[in-house]
């Protein structure tokens, strides 16, 4: 299910969200994944591919469904019981609506 969503990215993206090139890593249990958005595209490549990414978001593979599938937004609560980890969540939100997801 997981590849599936990261399959389907560069279909979904939506271009002009984003307005300066961003990178993002996930780390989603066993999937790591690093993903390269700008004004135009989007790319996903396996793995950590940067040695810093603007924006990396830690979290197990279930929640990460929940996020995409199923509309769930992280409360304050996720952040801090370390249900969901990221240096930057503002970036996150980002990343979803880059994907019609906001």
């Amino acid at each position: 299910m997981i590849d599936v969503i990261f399959a389907s990215l560069a279909e979904d993206f939506v271009p002009g969200v984003v307005t300066e090139p961003l990178v993002f890593y996930f780390s989603l249990g066993e999937t790591k994944k690093t993903v390269h958005l700008d004004d135009k595209a989007c790319s996903v490549e396996e793995g950590r591919t940067v040695d810093r990414a603007d924006c990396v978001c830690k979290t197990d593979e279930t929640f990460f469904i929940s996020i995409w599938n199923e509309g769930y937004r992280p409360g304050m609560g996720d952040f801090l019981s370390g249900k969901i980890k990221s240096n930057n969540p503002t970036a996150l939100q980002l990343f979803l609506k880059a994907f019609g997801k906001d």
